[in-house]
């Protein structure tokens, strides 16, 4: 009887000590905290009988993309009945901005007059919510996980200089023009330039100058 308690209370101590494995997504190398790309759109009704912008129009189409602070990595799109013939002027505006106008168009709810067009801005923004996060101390750490401040400021400085943040979801499509001179210019400049070590040792004194 004395032996049979004995287990129990060693089974118990046993039981007591063990860890029970959870599943923590930062028990790995990787980073948890990591850039969200979200998208905005922004909509503006035009007026376009038969596709043609009036001057007046084209000024307020104008205020709006300055209100906005139309920017690299903005998609400027063109929607209705009109959009085709209502493009070239849009794109003239949008030009200033250094921005084309792109094919197609996001579906927005609303709906517009018969001699209207749609013109429509979507603006990605990249940032990496909860950070910084020092939610949870250092020590003690008994599942060896990674702290949750890891990878807030590598990810938040990339997610604030990255141009155009939908360059996070997909790669930039290659142009398919390439220029062999270029691609060979730094292959050449490689091979052609002397080693440093043929032009001998540079005579350095940590002795100070005399005057």
């Amino acid at each position: 009887m004395r032996s049979r308690i004995a287990l129990v209370l060693l089974a118990s101590a046993v039981a007591a000590c063990s860890h029970t494995a959870q599943d923590l997504p930062d028990r790995g190398f990787e980073a948890t905290n990591v850039p969200v790309v979200s998208r905005s759109d922004y909509v503006m009704d035009v007026s376009a009988p038969a596709g043609m912008v009036s001057y007046g129009e084209a000024e307020r189409l104008d205020a709006w993309f300055r209100s906005l602070d139309l920017r690299y990595g903005d998609m400027v799109y063109v929607d209705g009945g009109y959009a085709s013939p209502a493009r070239a002027e849009v794109e003239r505006i949008a030009g200033q901005y250094g921005l084309f106008v792109s094919p197609g168009a996001p579906v927005t709810p609303g709906a517009f007059g018969p001699d209207t067009v749609r013109v429509v801005v979507s603006r990605t923004v990249a940032s990496v919510p909860n950070c910084p996060n020092w939610s949870r101390p250092a020590q003690p750490n008994y599942n060896n996980q990674m702290l949750p401040n890891f990878g807030c400021s590598v990810n938040s400085n990339m997610a604030a200089m990255v141009a155009n943040p939908e360059d996070l979801i997909h790669g930039r499509e290659g142009s398919g023009v390439v220029d062999s001179m270029t691609s060979a210019k730094a292959i050449r400049s490689y091979r052609e330039t002397a080693p440093t070590g043929t032009q001998g040792l540079q005579d350095v004194s940590t002795k100070k100058d005399e005057q």
